[in-house]
């Protein structure tokens, strides 16, 4: 693979997608959405907080570019009334009947039946197309993995986490698996702050985060969540360098290993 800017099969979804998402939370402007765009990046996540920059773009987008979008909206509510209002509110904000992905945000105990049986009556009733689910409980993902309901499944990745390339990645099914995206890339910042590295070494760049996570390859998606043009052309980056070389990879995993531990350190201190 010499980049990453061709799009891929999100799993057995069928869905074309780019190799990078971009999220709304951090309130990413409409003219870099646009420019993402441009640059070929087609999944966006309106999601965690469902800002108004993105919700522009896609309100304009939309009308002649539906098919070659795939729009996320993430819901948390746990229960049925909230969730079809907040999927409903999201569809007339964004000016669209139905959504690619409804994604259940944040589930570290599995649904219960309810939030089950409502998620598919959205995607029977055509507000959405498929059903993803995300949790910072990697374990449970063996589990999700295992359901129908589930068709992508968006799982905490980075060089400072990388649980994943044991508990998630080896035991996705060989035939039709989920979609694979994953979220927090450059570990909210850390693996980019100079005070968090190891002795003598810089800080990798946001582009080589969003690298290291698609250099995997049961990662289809990389969430991004830039805040401005100049995060946004960091990111777009990573679609034209491609995977990261192995002296690279190991350098990653060397500066993901001390955040790791550091943190570790004072989360027991506390």
């Amino acid at each position: 693979m010499k980049d990453f800017s061709e799009k891929v099969a999100l799993g057995r979804t069928g869905l074309q997608v780019s190799r990078l998402g971009i999220g709304s939370s951090y309130h990413v402007p409409e003219r870099a959405c646009r420019a993402a765009f441009d640059a070929g990046v087609n999944y966006f996540f309106w999601g965690s907080v469902r800002t108004p920059g993105m919700g522009r773009a896609l309100r304009d987008l939309a009308p002649r570019h539906r098919s070659d979008l795939v729009v996320v909206l993430q819901c948390y509510a746990r229960l049925p009334w909230l969730m079809r209002r907040s999927v409903e509110n999201g569809l007339r904000k964004l000016g669209l009947d139905h959504v690619d992905i409804l994604l259940l945000g944040w589930y570290d105990r599995k649904p219960g039946r309810w939030v089950r049986d409502e998620a598919q009556r959205l995607k029977d009733q055509g507000k959405c197309s498929f059903i993803a689910i995300s949790s910072h409980q990697r374990m449970l993902f063996q589990d999700y993995m295992r359901d129908a309901l589930y068709d992508i499944l968006q799982v905490r990745y980075n060089a400072a986490h990388r649980g994943a390339e044991q508990e998630v990645f080896p035991h996705l099914p060989e035939e039709d698996p989920p979609g694979i995206v994953s979220f927090t890339t450059t570990r909210w910042g850390d693996l980019l702050q100079p005070d968090k590295m190891p002795p003598g070494e810089t800080p990798p760049s946001a582009t080589d985060c969003y690298r290291f996570a698609l250099s995997h390859p049961n990662v289809d998606v990389a969430l991004s969540g830039p805040k401005n043009d100049k995060q946004m052309a960091e990111a777009l980056a990573a679609l034209e360098q491609g995977p990261l070389g192995e002296d690279e990879m190991e350098r990653m995993r060397r500066i993901g290993d001390h955040v790791h531990a550091a943190s570790s350190l004072f989360n027991r201190l506390r």
